[in-house]
């Protein structure tokens, strides 16, 4: 079994996935139980000492770790039809965690985010978003609307790649350019989710032609004729 998940090009993208998942841990790991005075927080220290700040802070970096390894498994077509029960799980979870803790503690952490008015409202602008494909998702599946589901949750998992592709953004820059540090971090603001959202609305527009196309063959008296 083992072997055939190597074999296959969605076997690599799992354990690339889970690879990053791994950073991702290292890195919250730093600030468990909690540390108000290590890696990022050094430099948020005429904050950290606001009550909602800290609190928020610590919400989004500890809640965000249960995000990431449940939001990849509502996409696997076999997950939904062999356990059903268990994508219905990770899913609620999913939701929940980013609806009720992780979007509201993000902007909070946006307001007072590096780089000046322009990533303060890039931040804000990605916690907003993220709630409201997450919320959007929540309501389709309930109102029955399968389709227009998977669409949301596409938009909202690009958001929450977003952790993981800033990251890989701000270092590639630097490596490249080595530009002064808050200018990696205004642009990073934004590059590390408008990408994503902007390559998941091109899959799901090309999805959507692709449905269009099965269907005229399908019923190609459907087709008009000039």
């Amino acid at each position: 079994m083992l072997l055939r998940l190597f074999r296959s090009w969605s076997g690599w993208i799992l354990v690339i996935y889970a690879f990053f998942c791994y950073l991702m841990w290292e890195i919250t790991a730093q600030y468990i139980p909690w540390h108000t005075d290590v890696a990022f927080l050094r430099i948020k220290q005429a904050y950290i000492h606001y009550w909602y700040y800290e609190t928020a802070f610590f919400i989004h970096v500890y809640f965000a770790m249960l995000v990431l390894p449940a939001g990849f498994t509502q996409f696997s077509s076999a997950l939904r039809q062999k356990l059903p029960a268990l994508h219905r799980v990770m899913g609620w979870i999913y939701s929940s965690v980013i609806i009720l803790l992780v979007a509201p503690s993000g902007f909070v952490m946006g307001i007072y985010a590096n780089g000046g008015v322009s990533s303060q409202l890039a931040f804000c602008l990605l916690a907003t978003l993220w709630l409201y494909y997450t919320a959007m998702a929540v309501v389709k599946i309930r109102n029955g609307e399968v389709a227009a589901h998977q669409r949301f949750m596409w938009r909202s998992f690009a958001l929450t790649l977003s952790a993981i592709t800033l990251r890989a953004w701000k270092y590639l820059i630097v490596w490249l350019f080595q530009p002064r540090p808050m200018d990696v971090y205004r642009i990073v603001a934004w590059l590390g989710w408008v990408l994503n959202l902007v390559l998941v609305e091109l899959y799901i527009l090309h999805r959507i032609q692709q449905k269009k196309k099965r269907a005229l063959s399908l019923h190609p008296t459907k087709q008009t004729t000039l």
